[in-house]
């Protein structure tokens, strides 16, 4: 019994919990899941490209698209703009293929209000050290901007009840099993399934 519908996850956590890789294993696991490429104009880091980690627009084209509505949720965080296009969730969604969103707590609560079936994850380090500890590891964050970033976390964490699942990633591996396993199991609901058409007779 297929969905007709593909469902809609969205994955949050705190800059810096290790987000991007527990995503990337999640996508490894379950080669018929869909990104949702969202666009920014914040610039690349190094190794990221243009429509494969987001799309990288000017200002001006971001607000372009804001003018002609064409994003289903956007934000604005410190000094950049981030938003998720209409057409990279509607058209996979209508032909049954599942879709993920890396979102912040802003964009999830909006898109969770658009998509009231949509799944929300939620992924906490082990410990705030732990997480600041990233933080400086990176060796992209000036003094002040972990500072500012860990007040962020503060006001974020408010939202994770919110949240329908929320998963601690101590082990990336672990953690990124964990959430096909919520998938998997989403699909399992009977409200997702075409339970009603089981033993409809074949004409």
């Amino acid at each position: 019994m297929k969905d007709e519908q593909g469902m809609l996850i969205v994955v949050s956590g705190f800059s810096g919990v290790g987000k991007g890789t527990v995503v990337q294993m999640v996508f490894d696991s379950l080669p018929n899941l869909q990104f949702s490429i969202s666009c920014t104009t914040r610039k690349p880091r190094s190794g990221e490209e243009n429509g494969v980690n987001y799309f990288f627009l000017t200002e001006d084209e971001f607000e372009r698209k804001i003018a002609n509505d064409e994003f289903v949720e956007y934000t604005k965080t410190f000094t950049n703009y981030y938003g998720t296009l209409k057409s990279e969730i509607d058209k996979p969604l209508s032909r049954g293929v599942d879709v993920l969103l890396e979102l912040n707590v802003v964009g999830a609560r909006r898109i969770k209000e658009m998509y009231p079936d949509s799944v929300t994850v939620f992924i906490t380090p082990p410990s705030i050290d732990t997480l600041k500890a990233r933080l400086i590891g990176r060796g992209t964050e000036t003094e002040d901007s972990i500072v500012r970033r860990l007040r962020e976390i503060e006001n974020e964490s408010k939202d994770i009840e919110k949240y329908d699942y929320c998963v601690t990633n101590n082990v990336a591996r672990t953690c990124a099993d964990e959430i096909v396993g919520i998938i998997r199991s989403e699909h399992l609901k009977v409200s997702r399934q075409n339970v009603k058409n089981l033993f409809k007779a074949e004409v």
